[in-house]
């Protein structure tokens, strides 16, 4: 039964629907106009209620469909580990079980790594791609062990006092002079899953990269990077957009959670992009 929720001042209802055997727990804000709906694939331990404040800056005119993953948030963890690929089937059965034949994807950082995926193998499903503060997976120009540390366990969604302490030096951008901020984004209405659901998220991805299929994406693409990203270098937003036949890159000043943070100011440029004609710059 679809819960309405509250998010700036669109209607946003939250649901559980079964796709392959699985449940998802799914948000969908109602558009206010008739085109394809934006697809959102989050980042790694993240629930979907994180990204709110982007949604929140978004079109209207957009149809906004969010889900938490297997393992995390309200999804129920799976009972065996997953890859890329499953997790694609799933977003494409999530769309068929919400009525729509395609939709334009964004993905942000290891929810990047799905959606190049996804735009690659269910070409038919995605008419447009945004990428933002993301990579190509295991062949990519890497953070620093002092940073990556950070990432083996989901101990800053856990652990509000530890978040603090290493988001200026684990996120960038905004985040280096108000971690609590950061800190309060996390921990406020996002809903955590089990250590074993972001173990999953993790091995989903291990060992893939999507180095040799880049040229083969021929949707049009966003690629937005930060120039102070201590997680995802922005050399690797270059080289995506070197190796993407019809891709622009957005370079804008900030670090590795800005979509979040400087919403404001990205969420119309990524606006812009999905609603430019085509033949038009970006366009199709």
């Amino acid at each position: 039964m679809p819960t309405d929720v509250r998010g700036g001042s669109a209607r946003q209802s939250m649901r559980n629907i079964a796709v392959d055997g699985r449940q998802l727990r799914v948000c969908v804000r109602a558009g206010e106009g008739t085109g394809v709906p934006l697809l959102l694939v989050n980042g790694i331990g993240a629930s979907l209620e994180l990204l709110q404040p982007f949604v929140d800056q978004l079109s209207p005119a957009l149809e906004v469909i969010r889900f938490d993953v297997p393992g995390v948030g309200g999804s129920p963890q799976p009972a065996l580990p997953y890859r890329f690929t499953g997790m694609c089937r799933l977003m494409a059965g999530l769309l068929t079980a919400l009525g729509h034949d395609q939709a334009d994807v964004l993905g942000i950082s290891w929810g990047g790594g799905v959606a190049q995926h996804f735009a690659a193998f269910r070409r038919d499903r995605c008419r447009r791609l945004v990428l933002v503060s993301t990579a190509t997976g295991a062949l990519m120009v890497p953070a620093r062990p002092g940073v990556l540390r950070h990432m083996v366990t989901p101990r800053r969604y856990l652990d509000r006092g530890y978040l603090r302490s290493v988001a200026p030096v684990l996120y960038g951008g905004s985040a280096r002079d108000d971690p609590e901020r950061v800190s309060a984004l996390m921990h406020g209405q996002s809903r955590v899953g089990s250590p074993l659901g972001y173990l999953y998220q993790l091995a989903a991805g291990a060992g893939w990269t999507s180095l040799p299929f880049l040229p083969l994406i021929r949707q049009p693409t966003l690629i937005l990077s930060g120039d102070d990203d201590p997680l995802i270098p922005l050399a690797n937003a270059r080289l995506m957009n070197a190796l993407i036949p019809r891709s622009r890159l957005h370079v804008y000043h900030g670090g590795h959670l800005s979509l979040v943070t400087e919403a404001a100011e990205l969420a119309p440029v990524v606006s812009g992009f999905l609603a430019t004609p085509p033949g038009g710059p970006g366009g199709a």
